[in-house]
């Protein structure tokens, strides 16, 4: 081997960016060389097909083993053998087995003059024979006191003394190329990921303050953010739930912000817009090529949210053959992209929100009920807007403020009738709801009293004088009828809210402000069934 030619094959290797090129360039360098029947290079890596790896009964220790990486040369026998491919019968090598598994233990080269001579040190003989090799040389590839793996040539010649010399100053040098391209790949990698963060982060920060901060003072508000603070500080999984439009993104990200993650991205994942074909992908991401349209590796937001937390949105709503995938995430903290077989390790927090009863889709056979368990570990309710009537005017002023300052328009101030008009509904789609009532009206009066767009059907009956009542619908005259849909209504909401208990404290007569007795009798007459 001239010195020439090996130093040209490093300048090659030298100038590129990624581990695999870099291989590539040497091997093909070498088996460019006169003489050279095949190049090889095996790095150490961790054991991965142990239970189907030929040499197994011999590996002393199955964590690891060398993994052949790169393979070039030119066959005498079979002129169209395909000499370049890595998962043939040699792509695994246990540390210390054979010739190429000792150099890589001792990290000594090893040199077998002739082949036909010293045949223990070949496995097939008649592969040497046939192809004429004559004889073997293999230097360690060592990184300061890290060995890296083995670096190979099989000669049809006789390698002279300084042919070996110079191979050894060419490991060297190789394996200060490859440690140099690993750290390229490294530092490509982390400039991928934070590119992606931060596009993803983009894509979310018009909506990671959906509802603006958590706004309020009422009681059961209170117990939400207690319950907060009580689980922020572990690592524990958490499951919100609660209407569609209560806030439950912004409770998870108060979790994610209390937590000792919070330098670490809360990664949103909305369930129910995914298509079922794509949720692998979505999640775990996929490598190139793993089906039509994946043009480029991708990332997936679990390993996005390595360190920090995951938000799985409407976790109800992913497939039930596709929960299993999930579970396994949960439990043994690992996953694979689509089209790789490579499993990549995980941390994340995972809080999840759904508006649907998970308990009952369990039992129900339509949700895990292990994945359910697994996921809830630590619930939080967040109450609906109608059970926070106390904060619905700051949470109406909040938005007030807010959409004057998005929309540019002149500053603007509920008044106690706007409030009071507000408090009366019922509000069917919470916040989200309110949010649009607020911007829509402030749009549409740009001058003068605020007009709020309210379903009139959905109005609160007031518990207040029948006098004050009739003020409400002061521009028109309600029929007998419609209001007993609205007392209707509202007895309903009673009982729902006291599992339909009417007696005690507890009881819907306590909550609605009534006797049981005058309940009872006010059920009769609506047509409500008394037979219990």
């Amino acid at each position: 081997m001239q010195n020439d030619a090996l130093q040209q094959i490093l300048m090659s290797a030298s100038r590129e960016r990624s581990e695999r090129t870099v291989l590539r360039t040497i091997v093909d360098g070498l088996a460019e060389q006169p003489h050279t029947a095949l190049a090889r290079v095996w790095l150490i890596g961790p054991g991965d097909i142990c239970a189907n790896c030929r040499m197994r009964p011999e590996c002393p220790d199955q964590s690891r083993c060398l993994h052949l990486a790169a393979s070039s040369g030119r066959s005498l026998a079979e002129p169209g053998a395909d000499w370049t491919r890595i998962d043939g019968e040699f792509r695994r090598f246990p540390v210390g087995v054979r010739k190429v598994g000792q150099i890589a233990a001792t990290g000594r080269p090893l040199y077998v003059s002739n082949t036909a001579e010293q045949s223990e040190w070949i496995v097939r003989p008649e592969w040497a024979t046939r192809e004429q090799i004559r004889s073997f040389a293999g230097q360690p590839l060592v990184f300061g006191s890290e060995t890296l793996g083995v670096i190979a040539v099989f000669s049809r010649i006789e390698l002279s003394e300084i042919d070996i010399r110079w191979l050894r100053l060419f490991a060297d040098q190789a394996a200060i190329t490859i440690v140099n391209a690993r750290a390229f790949e490294e530092i490509e990698g982390l400039k991928r990921r934070l590119e992606l963060e931060n596009e993803y982060l983009r894509e979310e920060i018009s909506q990671s303050q959906a509802f603006g901060d958590i706004v309020g003072s009422s009681p059961v508000l209170k117990k939400v953010l207690e319950q907060i603070d009580l689980v922020a500080s572990t690592n524990a999984n958490v499951l919100i739930l609660g209407e569609s439009g209560t806030g439950k993104e912004l409770v998870a990200r108060a979790i994610h912000e209390r937590s000792q993650r919070r330098d670490r991205p809360v990664v949103k994942v909305n369930c129910a817009s995914i298509p079922k074909e794509l949720f692998e992908s979505k999640f775990f991401g996929h490598a190139k090529g793993a089906f039509t349209g994946a043009l480029r590796d991708r990332i997936g937001r679990f390993q996005l949210a390595d360190g920090g937390t995951i938000f799985l949105d409407e976790v109800g709503e992913i497939p039930l053959d596709l929960q299993s995938k999930l579970l396994r995430v949960l439990q043994e903290r690992e996953f694979e992209r689509v089209g790789e077989e490579i499993s990549r390790r995980v941390d994340v927090r995972i809080v999840a929100a759904t508006n649907r009863d998970l308990e009952a889709e369990s039992r129900a056979g339509r949700f895990r009920e292990d994945l359910y368990y697994r996921l809830g570990v630590f619930p939080i309710q967040v109450p609906p807007l109608r059970d926070r009537a106390a904060d619905i005017g700051p949470l109406a002023a909040h938005f007030v403020r807010r959409f004057c300052e998005q929309l540019n328009l002149p500053s603007r101030k509920l008044t106690r009738g706007d409030v009071q008009t507000l408090e009366r509904y019922d509000w069917p789609g919470n916040i989200r709801e309110l949010q649009n009532v607020i911007e829509r009206a402030l749009i549409r009066s740009r001058s003068g009293r605020l007009k709020f767009e309210l379903k009139e059907a959905k109005q609160r009956l007031p518990q207040e004088p029948a006098v004050t009542r009739a003020e409400v619908h002061e521009t028109r005259v309600m029929t007998i009828t419609e209001i007993k849909e609205i007392e209707r209504a509202n007895i309903e909401r009673a009982l729902r809210q006291c599992n339909g208990q009417v007696y005690g404290r507890n009881g819907a007569a306590a909550l609605l402000g009534m006797k049981p007795t005058t309940l009872w009798s006010r059920l009769r007459s609506l047509g409500f069934s008394t037979d219990e």
